[in-house]
């Protein structure tokens, strides 16, 4: 999980919109390294059974690309400064480049460890913001939506490939 730094706004916003608008940044953070990290597993794997998994990745990069859009957009209507490049901190060890470029399985389980990680992120967001913040939490309930269906196609991926 990204480490959380009091977040930047423009002007004075309430304490709870500030913790909202700091989860906010860490999912936002999460989804950018995602981004690249499916950027790298989508051109490394090699292999006649990594072709169907890199497809995926690729039509997942602009996803989760998509989402950090959103959230981009969310932190900034909240009085929240959106975060550059400077401030970005790599947390993602499971989809590091691997040596081995045909351990598909490890890259699909890399996947999952992702997205459980944003689908925990999200559901966090989705009760602070309870009773509270209606907009972010029917767009954090979307993006859990979203995440929870890339999990479940990855998870019947690795399902395959552990059957052979």
């Amino acid at each position: 999980m990204p480490k959380k730094d009091k977040a930047r706004t423009k002007g004075k916003v309430d304490k709870q919109t500030r913790k909202i608008i700091e989860e906010l940044i860490v999912s936002y953070w999460m989804e950018m390294e995602t981004v690249l990290s499916y950027i790298c597993n989508s051109v490394n794997l090699d292999g006649v059974r990594a072709e169907e998994i890199k497809k995926s990745l690729q039509v997942d990069i602009q996803a989760e690309l998509g989402h950090a859009t959103q959230l981009a957009r969310r932190i900034n209507v909240l009085g929240g400064v959106v975060p550059g490049s400077m401030d970005f901190r790599a947390m993602q060890k499971s989809l590091q480049p691997r040596a081995d470029t045909t351990d598909v399985a490890a890259v699909i389980r890399g996947v999952i460890e992702a997205e459980n990680g944003a689908i925990a992120q999200y559901r966090k967001i989705i009760k602070l913001c309870d009773g509270f913040d209606y907009a972010t939490q029917d767009l954090c309930i979307t993006l859990l939506e979203n995440e929870e269906a890339h999990r479940r196609e990855f998870i019947g991926f690795l399902t395959e490939y552990e059957k052979k």
